[in-house]
């Protein structure tokens, strides 16, 4: 790897670490991916995350730039285009000129108009039914040589660790959440009904098959009713 290459790994390198350590928000998270990846990547004007869930269900939690909020609109409205097939497909998508973009006729003519020129779209992260992108945007054709492509793609596979260190993060403390809620309501009804730990789960885990609710939530409303009078 030459020197040059070894320096821009490394500062992805940090800017990844930085992300996983500034915030345990994704969207805060996303954000500054996007904002870093227009400073980092050549020709990048703006940036943004388009979000699939279900292989259907199109969202831009965020948006550097009105083209770019514009841009995943248009996508969102006909439901198809690059951000879209990149995030489903896992895989990079760019168009170097929208005026000969043949692959998404409708989009490329609403975004030439719009005075995109090009794009260039790199897979973030798949979990389950939901795929991202990273989108970048730019007023001016055929921007994304080379250079860019490695660079966006390297930019891409440190930020992806990044947003998954984020979602482990979050996942674990809706987990731990749950837990304790879930030890709080079976503690009142250990108390309410004279039961012992097991039945009082036993006890949580009946009215949440019974009645179709998660169990956490079950726990919320036993919660959320408070001790019984006495």
């Amino acid at each position: 790897m030459q020197t040059s290459q070894l320096e821009l790994s490394r500062r992805m390198a940090d800017v990844a670490r930085s992300l996983r350590a500034e915030s345990d928000d994704i969207e805060t998270v996303l954000r500054a991916i996007s904002k870093a990846a227009i400073d980092s990547i050549p020709g990048t004007e703006y940036a943004s995350v388009t979000l699939v869930t279900g292989k259907s269900r199109v969202e831009t939690p965020v948006a550097i730039g009105d083209l770019a909020g514009r841009s995943d609109a248009l996508q969102q409205e006909l439901g198809e285009g690059p951000c879209i097939r990149s995030a489903i497909g896992e895989k990079t998508v760019w168009i170097d000129d929208m005026r000969d973009e043949a692959r998404w006729p409708r989009f490329a003519a609403a975004a030439d108009a719009l005075g995109i020129a090009s794009m260039i779209c790199f897979s973030l992260y798949v979990e389950g039914d939901q795929f991202s992108a990273l989108n970048l945007h730019s007023t001016t054709p055929s921007i994304f040589d080379d250079e860019a492509r490695s660079i966006g793609q390297l930019f891409a596979d440190h930020a992806s660790v990044a947003l998954s260190s984020v979602r482990e993060k979050e996942q674990l403390r809706t987990a731990l959440n749950s837990r304790d809620l879930i030890g709080q309501a079976k503690g009142m009804i250990m108390e309410r009904y004279h039961l012992d730990s097991t039945a009082a789960f036993r006890l949580l885990a009946k009215l949440s098959q019974d009645s179709n609710v998660k169990l956490v939530d079950v726990a919320q409303r036993v919660v959320d009713a408070g001790p019984e009078d006495r």
